[in-house]
């Protein structure tokens, strides 16, 4: 992987850390996110006046910065022809609609029939290589088996913006559920469980700290100490006696954030083989069998709204219910 150069000088009033100063100088058509900064300070890439600098030096106006940025490999990852859902496309970004059973990225037990390897082949070479890697441009990602829609750069420019975007939580996301039980504001165990509060409209507020399970490492676990801050808030929009229709949205974008609060809460999402433990339905529910069947957390990524990080228009989509939810939800009313 061969190097290129970024360099630039630190203008008047830095702050009193190199990282701080050089994320506030550094051009911005390098595309560098803090992050990104970050890990190249660490990894001894950026120098000052010709000696190698780190995150914590204290920075003086005028002084010459040099960064090493390792340009993008192409990707071991194969094209493959696999059909997209494309809601929206533009020179710099794609938006997807991603089904339920496709990994967003290949991994050891999964190397091909992700959604890189449809981007790739559609995209051809025209791919993002933010962070070192030629690769599509994936900011975020959703469960394997959770449905929905992802926004995906098609350059640095966008995959910078968006990253940022998403690292300031300034990115709206709302999913659909269907839970065990009814969350209400009345239960009194509800209102007792620890990181449980309820906000006006009768909206469940659930604050923890989230980190991987002690003993299962590809969970995730409620912590009070340690772990990353994390706020779900969860609305119900239909009554369905043993089970609800709610909508979710994230304040932060843990990994299986919406499964383990809602778990926490005592309202598992319907489907979930790692968090709903063996929960059943009632037998006098309406749809109880095709519950206990649904092959999947019952949980969708309806709606995505960001600013365009290029052209900073308001961007906004919508992905109605998947088949398969839709049938369940019928089910569960005793519609057939």
């Amino acid at each position: 992987m061969s190097d290129k150069i970024v360099t630039f000088a630190i203008a008047a009033d830095p702050p009193p850390r190199l990282d701080k100063a050089i994320a506030r100088d550094v051009p911005a058509e390098a595309h560098l996110s803090r992050s990104r900064l970050a890990r190249l300070l660490a990894e001894g890439r950026v120098t000052v006046n010709g000696a190698v600098a780190g995150a914590r030096d204290r920075p003086s106006e005028g002084d010459a910065v040099h960064v090493a940025v390792p340009v993008a490999d192409d990707p071991d990852t194969r094209p493959e022809a696999i059909p997209l859902e494309i809601v929206h496309e533009d020179a710099d970004l794609l938006v997807v609609m991603k089904p339920a059973g496709m990994v967003v990225h290949p991994a050891p037990g999964s190397p091909g029939g992700t959604l890189v390897n449809a981007l790739l082949h559609h995209f051809g070479g025209d791919l993002s290589g933010v962070g070192g890697e030629k690769r599509p441009g994936i900011v975020h990602r959703i469960d394997k088996d959770t449905s929905g829609l992802l926004v995906v750069a098609k350059s640095d420019a966008a995959h910078h913006g968006l990253a940022a975007q998403f690292e300031a939580h300034d990115v709206q996301r709302r999913y659909l559920a269907i839970c065990h039980g009814v969350p209400s504001p009345g239960d009194p165990r509800l209102r007792g469980t620890r990181g449980v509060s309820l906000e006006p409209g009768d909206i469940l507020k659930i604050e923890t700290r989230l980190d991987r399970h002690r003993t299962d490492r590809q969970k995730q676990a409620v912590r009070w100490d340690g772990g990353r801050h994390a706020v779900t808030r969860a609305r119900r929009l239909e009554d369905l006696g043993a089970a609800a229709f709610i909508e979710c949205w994230l304040e932060t974008g843990r990994t299986h954030q919406i499964r383990v609060h809602m778990a926490h809460a005592g309202h598992a999402l319907i489907g979930d083989p790692v968090y709903g433990g063996s929960r059943k339905m009632p037998g006098n529910q309406p749809g109880r069998t095709a519950a206990q069947a649904f092959p999947r957390q019952a949980l969708h990524a309806a709606t995505l709204g960001f600013r365009h990080p290029v052209t900073d228009a308001e961007m906004s989509f919508a992905a109605p219910l998947p088949d398969d939810m839709e049938s369940l939800l019928r089910a569960l009313r005793g519609e057939g």
